[in-house]
């Protein structure tokens, strides 16, 4: 899992029939204090109506997408699991 800040959203006039249902958005992994990391976006599957701008928890294991879809027909291994309001490290 790894702590990301949404890029964007991404539009697909063509998408797997299991994810027609599920918004895609474009996230990049972030540092405790809001920085970027790295130089590699993901397309995540998001499930909880997150937007630009917001920090998110995204877990990268396509075994737990395959519990959390509840199926094992989509390709994905990259999932919104969580908004994260703050950050708090003491």
């Amino acid at each position: 899992m790894f702590i990301a800040k949404v890029k964007g959203n991404i539009v697909s006039t063509v998408k797997n029939k299991n994810l027609k249902a599920y918004k895609l958005l474009l996230v990049h992994e972030i540092d405790f204090e809001g920085n970027y990391i790295g130089e590699t976006d993901y397309i995540s599957l998001d499930f909880l109506d997150s937007g630009i701008g917001d920090t998110v928890l995204v877990t990268r294991e396509g075994d737990a997408v395959q519990q959390i879809l509840g199926h094992k027909n989509a390709p994905v291994n990259t999932i919104i699991v969580a908004n994260v309001d703050n950050i708090d490290i003491k």
